[in-house]
């Protein structure tokens, strides 16, 4: 698997850094991509650290101009192809839907949607030259079911579902696989300063969700990976 070029939106921490990591670890080339720089050059460090090559390349998702400007460093980066792109990107706030005002809604509409559409079609031609290439989308439990207080949050990943599963049509003639992946509640920072009596000793791990994609990119084709679950740790 050495020589996997690889870009990971979100990449700056939690679930999409340690998919930049499991990666970095077979010897791939990963472009990992957030809008923190400070946080990005920490997890290059890793990825060099476990063996891969690492890029930096700060990107706004929900801005179509910096994804653009983005994705074409990272493709710099790469050689003009990509194996693998991961849109992990997202925003989360719970918020009842009495209290949910428009910047709120907004900002899961440009971050979970729009951010995937922009990202996925600036990257489009590079996936198109890679090898085997596959797209993953990173859902949620949220994507599948609605949760109290979860109204954009759910709106906006059973749009992604759906994104995927459109795209999934679009391009099987192409020979890209699409993979929708729905984690459960995740120990990530995202859960930081959320209200609620949270266990985060019973959640999966970043870690859990990377060996899942892995596995999924691993997979022979002919395999069912449209829609990959996270397995509940016991």
């Amino acid at each position: 698997m050495s020589g996997l070029r690889v870009l990971v939106t979100g990449g700056s921490r939690g679930i999409g850094r340690a998919i930049a990591l499991r990666f970095a670890r077979s010897g791939a080339s990963v472009a990992v991509a957030a809008r923190t720089s400070s946080q990005l050059d920490a997890v290059v460090k890793e990825i060099e650290a476990a063996g891969g090559k690492g890029r930096a390349q700060q990107m706004n998702v929900g801005d179509h101009g910096s994804v653009e400007a983005a994705v074409w460093r990272a493709l710099e980066f790469t050689g003009g192809a990509l194996d693998v792109l991961v849109n992990n990107a997202g925003a989360f706030a719970v918020k009842p839907f009495a209290k949910l005002d428009l910047a709120t809604w907004r900002r899961h509409v440009e971050v979970n949607l729009d951010g995937a559409f922009y990202v996925t079609s600036e990257a489009l031609e590079a996936l198109l030259a890679g090898t085997r290439p596959h797209l993953f989308n990173v859902s949620s439990i949220a994507g599948r079911r609605g949760f109290p207080g979860n109204v954009a949050y759910s709106a906006t990943k059973y749009g992604l579902r759906g994104f995927s599963d459109a795209l999934r049509e679009d391009l099987r003639s192409d020979g890209i696989r699409v993979s929708t992946v729905y984690p459960g509640p995740t120990d990530t920072a995202i859960f930081d300063g959320i209200p609620g009596n949270w266990d985060r000793s019973k959640m999966n791990k970043p870690e859990d969700v990377a060996e899942v994609v892995w596995n999924a990119y691993q997979a022979p084709d002919g395999q069912n990976v449209d829609d990959l679950e996270v397995p509940a740790r016991v």
